[in-house]
């Protein structure tokens, strides 16, 4: 399921680029050294990779308490029904649960500490303003969050979340160059064909939870039963 993760980060950037466009919209980049441009690129998506690493890694030791448990693929059912519910619930019903309300004083020491290192030219700015972006409250980011608790191990959590992140490099590295560079028209089609997306997403990850036998999608719960006892049989 980890190629989900690079479907829901290419997609989702326009998503982050309506959402964290402000933000990298104002990088205060080297306009005249290309060199030193790329590198504090490579430094701010770095910072935000990290960032959905990390959370990665937390929900994914979360995903092993499952696991352990052997509720896995209960959980991996679960999950894909919370991501079509999270699309197909009225926004006016979902605001009433907002899950930045409980954290509204960390977030905003995040934009205030954003508001500071974007006047800085310093040469871990731009490390510091990508991780602290990367904190940011984001739909799309709590759907990757699902992914990695669905992933059951924080190594396999992790990977999840940095692979999100890197699907959205290329959109996100666009439009710090160009700036608003899409129309408003390409910006609506696209936002609408996300919902979709995520819906799929779900139905997949209820489907690797029913272990229907369907290779690399449904794969059979009998057959990692028999690999973990040969496993043990080997030692």
């Amino acid at each position: 399921m980890l190629y989900s993760a690079l479907i829901l980060g290419l997609l989702g950037s326009f998503h982050c680029v309506g959402m964290c466009g402000p933000i990298a919209f104002l990088l205060p980049l080297d306009r005249e050294n290309k060199m030193k441009r790329i590198w504090q690129l490579i430094s701010y998506h770095a910072g935000r990779i990290l960032t959905y690493s990390l959370l990665g890694l937390l929900f994914g030791i979360a995903g092993n308490t499952f696991h352990f448990f052997g509720i896995q693929q209960q959980l991996s059912i679960a999950i894909g029904i919370l991501m079509i519910l999270a699309i197909l619930t009225p926004a006016h019903f979902t605001n009433k649960f907002s899950l930045t309300k409980p954290i509204y004083k960390l977030v905003g020491k995040v934009k205030s500490a954003l508001g500071q290192e974007l006047k800085k030219r310093d040469p871990e700015t731009f490390f510091i303003i990508g991780f602290l972006n990367g904190l940011l409250p984001c739909g799309l980011v709590y759907m990757a969050v699902f992914g990695a608790i669905a992933a059951g191990e924080p190594l396999k959590g992790s990977l999840y979340m940095a692979l999100f992140g890197i699907g959205t490099i290329p959109l996100m590295t666009t439009a710090i160059y160009l700036g608003n560079f899409l129309t408003n028209t390409v910006k609506q089609r696209v936002l609408k064909a996300i919902p979709y997306v995520v819906v799929i997403m779900g139905m997949l990850f209820i489907l690797r939870g029913l272990g229907l036998g369907i290779p690399y999608i449904s794969p059979s719960q009998n057959v990692s039963v028999e690999l973990l006892s040969s496993q043990e049989e080997c030692h």
